[in-house]
């Protein structure tokens, strides 16, 4: 595999923070009892207290228009009191009586107001002025603000400062005169009913009752102001949106660079105020908080939208508890940007795993890459952060900004995204499918007949070189049926998975849950998907779950400390690629992993996984020297957390997805790569659970056999003879894989000695061995018709090669017209695929005619009826080469001859069948005369 430079995102990126204010209450004060007088006056008119206690404190005086930094005293104005109004003549008898009681009164000051100065036209002067009876009272900070007129009443209260945002009163008289503001009147209370809201007007009908608190400043505090800026906030939602206080509802916003914030709910339209640096904030006197939209103007433009702290979380207690235990086998439903309706708001919810942030927050095209105001929420120790956005959705790009434990931020893609822009650009895509599947017989049909029972041979495509330039469409209108004719039974996908570097050939990913954003959209793979199953052909994938690279916008120390990669810096570095190493013990981790296994298989019909570089996964001593790596707990090499990943995955998978096989590549003799996990080997660890493993062995060998001079084979004979020792430990795939045609190994028919016609009779030889020996087959693009050069992404297989105006066209031709027999033969026969992994199904003929470099053996179906392989290796024709046959079999006829010539052979054949002589020979009691081509490997079936 390839190791890819590392590239990083190129997005700007903003800040934020969070915190609830403190809220002070009503105090009881022994004194006489003071009746609160409700202010009446028109805005912009400023009352003064009309008597003062015996200790008298100095009212602080509040700043009024934008400021740029508001330092509000919360907590002290929780400690101070303010002085009442006076006593109306209407309850003299009541005042006597409570100052007989010595109980304290309550007050209630309710405004709602505008004013604009004509220094800015939108400046509002916040104060908050807060009066309570009380013998020994001290003086409290008030917030001036602006009032609301309202109706006078028949008997005149004194004028006091009160607190209100700026509001646009709801019309109640045909000459368009503010409505009344619910005021807390207690003299006016007891003399007449409260007065009644019309029908539809929320606002009136969630006045504060008279016995409503005191009121305080909505303003958000200092800390949290702070934190929000920042970017560390972990609860923005118990800070800004609406919320209930003494005195009302105080409505917190947070847009940067907005002009002004004003709340609407039904009629009423409420503007907030500006506390600077894009904070603003208003108490309203209603009683409950209403459902409610914002308006916030910006220069050039007004947009109406929900606000985005008004929502409860879009992830369930259930959901964090599983993530928790790593068990979330659906992971990306609940993780990542996901379009919906949430509290039947449309929007777009966001949840992202980064346990080690100060605080995480989201940045996009929706908000210009400045993720200063959308500050998501830590839900409790799960490590998971959440937001709901309204009025985002699919199409748009996005980051989560990471701030990390020394303070630094990050900008990192969505480990969860479902897309991605285009390579070289790193951002994720929010995405939804609406793709509809016509598979269904399909799908319903694979889990019938297991793989390992079943014709299984493999053609091996990277897609984006298969046919270079084409997209996911565009394949599905000719891959497909490329497939079909050749007669293969399922094609492998080498990575389709996001990765930013093409000369990687997609083993190093970074967009584990998204197909690369370079051939197509997520629905345009499920088409090409989609196309392949209606033509009868598997889809199997690569996928890559040991390591991945360090670029600094995906993965690799993604929330400021090692997260999906292991602590330890010698077990997190793979020593052979440049990348990191997934952490299989964390559960956070394997979850994600194993959740995306099942989700290629169920989201996009996947019917088999190749786990790529097993091996490395399984040795913790894998490329490493003594020194470089740490035993395991019981002293052994074996790292078994990825073997008990491996078993999860495995278990997980054919669970869930019935029909579905997993296929190990896997370079060891490793014990049990293919046994049940709940089935203890000799070694002691149960099976890894894979239902094929490539059998690596055998393609080394055979290849390294097949690139000797014919005359020194007989010295190699081992080699081919070799893989029957331990043919059946496992369930196998015999692979001539992209491994094999790359990085000066040269492609496969440029490995055979001796001149092109051997050549291509060499391959043509190995080929008819290969799908005659016990294991299923898989052949990489471009060797089914003999290219003579390696592989190369750039461009791909040499299609020219099949030009009818090339003059060795017929060559080229020849050699896939072979491997669509091959094929053809090979699915009608059963012998030759249905006791691949019994010992039943294979009998040597003759092993050890090294002399003559020739191979034969019997291949069996379960009722017993012989498919006979005899291959020569050497560059002369055999006559009357005899060998030993059955003698229940009354004739034999070829099934295939790859020296045929409408293969390009020397069409040295056996036309007529060939009957058995009673003459006992390898120690059959029969045995048949044939005339063996030069370089050819001959099938024979009964007649």
């Amino acid at each position: 595999m390839t190791p890819r430079p590392e590239s990083s995102g190129s997005r700007p990126k903003g800040t934020a923070g969070e915190k609830i204010p403190e809220q002070p209450t009503a105090a009881q004060q022994k004194s006489a009892a003071k009746k609160t007088a409700v202010p009446k006056q028109a805005a912009a008119k400023k009352a003064a207290p009309a008597k003062a206690t015996a200790k008298k404190a100095a009212a602080s005086k509040t700043t009024a228009g934008r400021t740029v930094a508001k330092k509000a005293a919360t907590k002290k104005a929780a400690a101070e009191k303010t002085p009442v109004a006076q006593p109306t003549a209407e309850k003299a008898a009541v005042a006597k009586k409570t100052a007989a009681k010595k109980s304290a009164a309550k007050t209630a000051v309710k405004t709602a107001a505008t004013q604009k100065t004509a220094a800015t036209q939108k400046t509002a002067a916040k104060s908050a002025v807060k009066k309570s009876a009380a013998k020994k009272a001290t003086a409290k900070k008030a917030t001036a603000v602006k009032a609301t007129a309202v109706k006078a009443t028949a008997k005149k209260a004194a004028v006091t400062k009160a607190p209100a945002a700026k509001a646009l009163a709801k019309k109640t008289t045909a000459s368009e005169a503010p409505a009344e503001t619910a005021l807390s009147k207690k003299s006016a209370a007891r003399k007449a009913p409260a007065r009644k809201a019309p029908a539809g007007k929320a606002a009136a009908a969630q006045v504060v009752p008279p016995e409503m608190e005191v009121a305080v400043s909505p303003a958000v505090d200092a800390v949290d102001r702070e934190r929000l800026l920042g970017g560390t906030h972990h609860a923005p939602h118990s800070v800004l949106g609406a919320h209930p206080v003494p005195g009302g509802i105080a409505f917190r916003a947070f847009r940067p660079y907005a002009l002004s914030v004003t709340v609407v709910s039904g009629e009423l339209r409420a503007e907030l105020h500006d506390d600077g640096e894009g904070f603003f904030s208003g108490l309203l006197p209603l009683r409950e908080v209403p459902a409610y939209r914002l308006i916030v103007e910006y220069e050039g433009t007004v947009l109406e939208t929900e606000d985005a702290y008004r929502f409860l979380p879009t992830l369930g207690d259930l959901d964090l508890h599983l993530i928790g235990e790593g068990r979330h086998e659906e992971l990306w439903t609940a993780l990542g940007a996901h379009p919906t309706t949430h509290q039947g708001v449309t929007g777009t919810r966001f949840a992202v795993w980064a346990p080690n942030a100060r605080g995480v927050r989201v940045a996009g095209t929706f908000n210009f890459w400045d993720g200063t105001g959308h500050v998501m929420r830590s839900l409790g120790s799960s490590g998971v952060w959440e937001l709901f956005l309204p009025d985002v959705g699919e199409g748009e790009l996005y980051k989560f900004e990471i701030t990390r434990a020394d303070g630094s931020k990050t900008l990192r893609a969505d480990p969860l995204a479902r897309r991605t822009e285009v390579p070289p650009a790193t951002s994720s895509v929010i995405t939804s499918s609406e793709y509809e599947w016509g598979d269904a017989d399909w799908v319903a049909r694979r889990a019938e007949v297991p793989a390992h029972e079943a014709p299984f041979s493999v053609y091996e495509v990277h897609l984006p070189s298969w046919r270079p330039g084409l997209t996911y469409r565009q394949l599905a209108e000719q891959l497909p049926g490329y497939v079909k004719n050749l007669g293969f039974t399922h094609v492998e996908l080498m990575p389709v998975a996001e990765h930013p570097f093409g000369g990687s050939w997609g083993y190093q990913v970074t967009g584990f849950y998204a197909p690369t954003a370079r051939l197509g959209t997520p629905d345009d793979f499920r088409f090409l998907v989609d196309k392949l199953h209606q033509a009868g052909i598997g889809v199997l994938m690569d996928w890559v779950p040991a390591h991945f690279p360090r670029d600094a916008w995906a993965l690799a120390e993604f929330d400021g400390r090692p997260l999906y990669e292991h602590e330890d810096p010698l077990r997190a570095a793979h020593p052979d690629w440049g990348t990191l190493e997934f952490d299989f013990g964390r559960n956070e981790v394997r979850n994600f992993l194993v959740a995306n296994a099942v989700y290629w298989c169920e989201e996009f019909h996947i019917d088999g996984l190749r786990v790529d570089a097993v091996a490395s996964m399984l040795y913790l001593d894998y490329s490493r020297e003594p020194g470089q790596w740490t035993p395991n707990e019981h002293g052994g090499r074996e790292n078994l957390d990825a073997v008990a990943f491996l078993q999860e995955m495995n278990a997980t998978v054919y669970r869930r997805v019935p029909g579905v096989v997993t296929i190990a590549e896997e370079s060891t003799a490793w014990d049990g790569v293919t046994r049940a996990t709940h089935h203890k080997g000799p070694s002691g660890f149960g099976g890894l659970g894979f239902g094929l493993k490539w059998n690596m062995g055998w393609m080394h060998d055979s290849l390294q056999y097949m690139s000797h001079e014919p005359v020194h084979r007989k010295y190699h004979h081992g080699e081919m003879t070799f893989s029957m020792v331990y043919a059946y430990s496992e369930n196998y795939v015999l692979p001539i894989s992209h491994d094999e045609v790359v990085h000066g190994k040269r492609s496969l028919v440029s490995k055979m000695p001796g001149d092109w016609w051997q050549q291509r009779a060499g391959v043509r030889s190995y080929l008819g061995f290969m799908w005659a020996h016990p294991g299923k087959q898989l052949l990489f693009m471009g060797q089914e018709f003999a290219q003579g050069a390696e592989w190369s992404e750039a461009h791909g297989p040499d299609w020219w090669l099949l030009d009818p105006g090339y003059g060795a066209e017929p060559d080229h031709r020849g050699v896939r017209d072979l491997v669509r027999d091959l094929n053809t033969v090979y699915r009608a026969t059963p012998a030759l695929w249905r006791l691949d992994t019994d010992p039943a199904g294979f009998e040597w003929i003759v092993g050890d005619a090294a002399e003559d470099n020739v191979l034969a053996f019997l291949r069996l179906d379960p009722e017993g009826v012989p498919v006979l392989a005899v291959s020569n290796f050497a560059p002369v024709t055999r006559q009357d080469y005899r060998l030993g046959v059955p003698d229940d079999v009354p004739a034999w006829h070829e099934a295939v001859n790859t020296d045929a010539a409408r293969y390009g052979g020397s069409d040295v054949t056996n036309p007529d069948p060939v009957k058995p002589e009673p003459q006992s020979w390898h120690g059959r009691p029969a045995s048949i005369r044939l005339t063996l081509p030069p370089l050819a490997t001959v099938w024979l079936r009964p007649a």
